[in-house]
């Protein structure tokens, strides 16, 4: 595995709702490569296509047409070439929210471990690795919290060892950073592309944060669907 090894490869990329003149075009044949190791932020005006695109790099929902390739894997070529999606993302696919969606019922340490529990890792191995998430993100110390005793900002850096816990290579993020200060949003972004650099991950984010543009390798623009810069 190496920096710059292709991980994201999407060509010819569709989505559209509905037929005829009720039909709406999300996206139009785009074409998005993204490399291991490049930190990447998908812009444009609401309604553009941005959330669609990511979620299509995630296999949440189905693409009209295209192809494509994850890590090396085509996994959607006219029809999805995996039956357990479900597992397809677990094993590739790190998703960031703007709301954090912890589990409130669960420690931040259980709330990372449970990504691990459903990959099939031993309880032992998932806290190890839920541990060392936490203290590389610099919320170790607040492991044994639910997420009610947790500010803003840890919350949001407990969400981010759960999206690393299985060591996906592919990272999507969803306005992550909205809800966060300015300072407390640099450092999200500085962790992001440490962990990209560090781990050989890739990063695709949707955002409208100007504070945090110069934290991105590529600002790639969607408007009506179509890419229109990269």
């Amino acid at each position: 595995m190496a920096l710059g090894e292709i991980l994201i490869d999407v060509s010819g990329v569709a989505k559209h709702y509905g037929e005829g003149e009720t039909r709406v075009d999300a996206l139009r044949a785009v074409d998005l490569q993204v490399k291991a190791g490049e930190v990447i932020a998908l812009l444009g005006p609401s309604g553009s296509g941005k959330t669609t695109l990511l979620n299509v790099i995630g296999c949440i929902i189905d693409p009209s047409a295209g192809r494509v390739v994850l890590d090396g894997e085509p996994v959607f070529d006219g029809k999805w070439l995996r039956r357990d999606l479900r597992r397809l993302r677990l094993e590739k696919i790190g998703f960031i929210f703007q709301a954090h969606n912890l589990l409130p019922f669960l420690t931040a340490e259980e709330n990372v471990a449970i990504v691990l529990d459903l990959a099939g890792w031993s309880s032992d191995e998932g806290r190890k690795r839920a541990r060392e998430l936490l203290d590389y993100l610099q919320v170790g110390h607040r492991a044994p919290m639910k997420p009610a005793h947790l500010s803003g900002g840890e919350a949001q850096r407990v969400a981010i060892a759960r999206a690393l816990a299985n060591r996906p290579r592919i990272i999507l993020a969803d306005e992550p950073t909205a809800a966060l200060d300015s300072s407390r949003a640099q450092l999200v972004m500085d962790l992001l592309r440490r962990l990209a650099a560090e781990q050989e991950a890739c990063i695709v984010t949707v955002t409208h944060d100007e504070k945090i543009f110069d934290r991105f390798d590529r600002l790639v623009q969607l408007r009506d669907g179509r890419l229109v810069g990269a």
